[in-house]
């Protein structure tokens, strides 16, 4: 079957969606400076028009094999596939592309996961706290007014990996990150918009919004706020 790169024409001319193909995807995701950004599971991506996830999806899959690498033992590499999910951001301006989106995420996680890790080190949490994770970061809005689909600020998380084990959440409106502030964090520091590969050291970090415990990564789903 060929692969689709229109839905309709109308939405061609509505909002110029054209899905990028495949080979596209992972051509530009070989590239040399990205690939060095895949490499560091601390670095940041936002797909600011992300579609169904072609970009998204393929960096997860990307990230969760550095995981693996990088991991020393189950434990750690559990912790490390949530960290390798939580450096991923995406905004979409179609609901039912949203849809896809986080289905999309959401499988892609889980089949790794399941095929990755002996039944007696699998852990239904990891499964839990991914998916609170995907629809943190994955925003139904426009990436050009800063809104959601009903006209509320777009918010994301960003997830702190402290050197006990643990993970701080704090949530920041997405406005805040791209206009700049007094405050800064790691969500700036680490900051690469897909489409322009914007310089991290240009962002800049502003208003927090809110704060969670600090928890095990494998914890985020139960959402303990401080």
């Amino acid at each position: 079957m060929p692969e689709r790169i229109i839905k309709s024409t109308d939405r061609v001319k509505d909002i110029g969606e054209v899905f990028t193909p495949k080979r596209t995807v992972k051509l530009m995701l070989d590239q040399p400076e990205i690939t060095e950004k895949i490499n560091d599971l601390n670095a940041t991506f936002l797909e600011p028009a992300a579609g169904e996830g072609a970009f998204l999806v393929e960096l997860l899959k990307r990230k969760l094999d550095v995981a693996k690498e990088q991991s020393k033992d189950a434990t750690e590499m559990q912790n490390n596939f949530l960290l390798a999910l939580s450096t991923l951001y995406g905004i979409e301006l179609m609901e039912d592309n949203m849809e896809m989106l986080v289905m999309n995420m959401s499988n892609t996680f889980q089949h790794i996961y399941y095929h990755t890790f002996d039944m007696h080190d699998q852990d239904i949490k990891v499964v839990k706290s991914a998916n609170v994770i995907i629809s943190a970061n994955m925003a139904q809005g426009n990436a050009l007014t800063y809104k959601t689909s009903t006209g509320a600020p777009i918010i994301f998380s960003e997830w702190k990996s402290l050197h006990n084990g643990k993970v701080k959440r704090t949530e920041y409106t997405f406005e805040s990150i791209i206009e700049g502030g007094a405050n800064t964090g790691t969500v700036q520091s680490n900051y690469e918009q897909l489409d322009l590969f914007a310089d991290p050291e240009e962002q800049i970090l502003s208003k927090e919004e809110k704060e969670y415990l600090p928890c095990k990564w494998k914890d985020i789903y139960k959402r303990k706020i401080k």
